[in-house]
């Protein structure tokens, strides 16, 4: 093979005439061209220092659901459970706190999953130790149906007496298992705003009352169907 190079001796437009240099020493070095096994070794860690188990055990040991992420997004629940978990919720399951925050009793998401995939076939795993900061008790939990991580979430209550603290233990879990349910689409228009709106409208009434041993008065939100305020209170 001909090809020609620079001049060595730097005049422009001078080149040598070179013969019979073999058509592979003018490829790219192999080892200029990384292998596969050089790329991986060199791509950054997980942001989370270890990447998601998405399988399950091979040994036939239970699943760890303190870390896998077995069964996410695999493929969606059959139509039947999804029409179970995306029904309207009944205006009549629907609670008022006194500051005017709607809210489902955390039964009737359980009833819903009960309906959905049965008495046992969901579950939630603790995914963290439980925090007791000063005044909050937290803990992180998986929903899993089925066999399936299907949710993550920290369920969080506060406690006001350190008596307290195995009783708001049991709510933080609740309060995880709602904030769960929120991915399954389960009671979804209590974060519609203007679900919100109208059902505060339809069904609910915003009153003066007055605190007896303070004399003080405030307004306050309840159900139209729920009885006056009570002790101590004075509606």
């Amino acid at each position: 093979m001909t090809t020609a190079r620079p001049n060595p001796s730097g005049r422009a437009g001078d080149t040598v005439i070179v013969d019979d240099i073999p058509p592979e020493a003018l490829s790219t070095p192999p080892e200029s061209i990384p292998s596969s096994s050089v790329l991986a070794s060199t791509i950054a860690p997980s942001p989370l220092g270890t990447e998601p188990d998405t399988q399950p055990p091979s040994d036939g040991t239970p699943t760890d659901w303190s870390k896998s992420y077995h069964g996410l997004s695999t493929q969606p629940f059959s139509k039947e459970v999804a029409d179970v978990l995306l029904s309207p919720i009944d205006p009549l399951d629907v609670e008022m706190k006194p500051d005017g925050l709607i809210y489902l009793p955390e039964i009737k998401y359980r009833r819903v999953l009960n309906k959905a995939f049965g008495p046992g076939g969901w579950g939630l795993a603790p995914r963290s130790e439980t925090h007791v900061g000063p005044k909050i008790v937290s803990r992180e939990y998986a929903l899993v149906c089925l066999g399936r991580l299907v949710a993550i979430a920290r369920g969080e209550q506060e406690y006001f007496d350190p008596n307290g603290i195995p009783t708001a233990t049991e709510a933080c879990k609740s309060n995880a298992l709602m904030r769960c349910c929120k991915d399954l689409g389960v009671a979804s228009e209590l974060w519609d705003p203007r679900f919100i709106r109208e059902f505060k409208a339809k069904y609910c009434v915003e009153v003066f009352v007055e605190h007896v041993p303070t004399k003080k008065k405030k307004k306050l939100w309840r159900r139209k169907d729920q009885p006056k305020f009570e002790y101590p209170y004075k509606e």
